[in-house]
């Protein structure tokens, strides 16, 4: 099994710090958000990891690579703590540009030579995860258990106009279709899609007929290709019933934009013992 984080977007709602550092690496206090997805990943069993970034995301390679400095000098000086705070993943992590930003689906499309013939989990950084079992071993377990593409979800109460709504099927389990940012009161449930899921080679073929398509039509009407998204392939496979959902445990924090990007801060801080008390000082004397 293997796994894709696509991280090749802007992050225009962070700017203007996105200007010079990339989303991926804002921190949890001390810790890039990508560390998070690259921990869940390995924490799952999968080793082998491929980063889409963009020109403008060199720190990403510069961040997972060895800092051979630094290990000779805290070795020299006894510093255990700090060596193992930059140690290198035990991950095998390869990084694929996406040259130009043309969307979801056409950087997917850039990794499937590096997938091959077998299922991957496919990650968006701007979904967390904290549990005791890792997002994406869920993921797998399902996947061993039903062999189809596996998306994963978490129920929203009230209002979900906000989300991407799986239309399940009459087993429950089974995708028909998403209704995307629904009118409240029209919804067809409150199971919603998050970013993570597992796909199946099938997806990769998908993906490449629609861009083809994309394309041609694109051609037809005298334009170069826009955006290609990857729902174009989700949707075959969920017309196909060859889709699920997996209702995942533990808690998702949305780091997409500033206020989730601030709660996740606050979340996870207050599970380091050094830091919570920090959290609950500030609380008590807050006027």
């Amino acid at each position: 099994m293997k796994g894709i984080i696509v991280a090749a977007g802007y992050g225009t709602r962070f700017l203007p710090v996105t200007k010079t550092i990339a989303k991926e690496m804002l921190p949890l206090v001390t810790v890039p958000s990508i560390q998070f997805i690259v921990d869940e990943f390995v924490n799952a069993g999968i080793r082998d990891i491929v980063i889409i970034s963009s020109r403008r995301k060199k720190a990403l390679e510069d961040y997972f690579d060895r800092e051979i400095e630094l290990e000779s000098i805290f070795e020299r000086e006894g510093k255990t703590a700090a060596l193992k705070a930059i140690a290198p993943s035990p991950a095998s992590i390869a990084f694929v540009r996406q040259q130009k930003m043309m969307g979801t689906g056409h950087a997917l499309l850039q990794v499937r030579s590096w997938v091959g013939n077998e299922p991957c989990v496919v990650a968006y950084p701007d979904d967390l995860h904290f549990g005791s079992v890792p997002l994406a071993a869920q993921l797998v377990d399902a996947y061993g258990k039903a062999g189809s593409t596996v998306m994963a979800s978490i129920t929203v109460p009230g209002d979900v106009s906000r989300y991407g709504v799986f239309d399940l099927a009459e087993d429950g389990v089974h995708v028909r279709s998403i209704v995307e940012k629904p009118v409240p009161g029209t919804e067809p449930g409150h199971e919603v899609s998050i970013g993570r899921y597992l796909v199946t080679p099938e997806f990769f073929d998908l993906l490449d007929e629609g861009w083809k398509l994309h394309c041609a039509e694109a051609e037809k009407n005298g334009r170069e290709p826009g955006e290609y998204f990857h729902i174009y392939a989700l949707n075959r496979l969920m017309e196909a019933g060859k889709v699920i959902h997996a209702h995942v445990e533990g808690v998702r924090l949305d780091t997409g934009e500033p206020a989730g990007y601030l709660e996740a801060i606050l979340r996870y801080a207050d599970t380091q013992s050094s830091l919570k008390p920090v959290i609950d000082s500030f609380i008590a004397n807050r006027s």
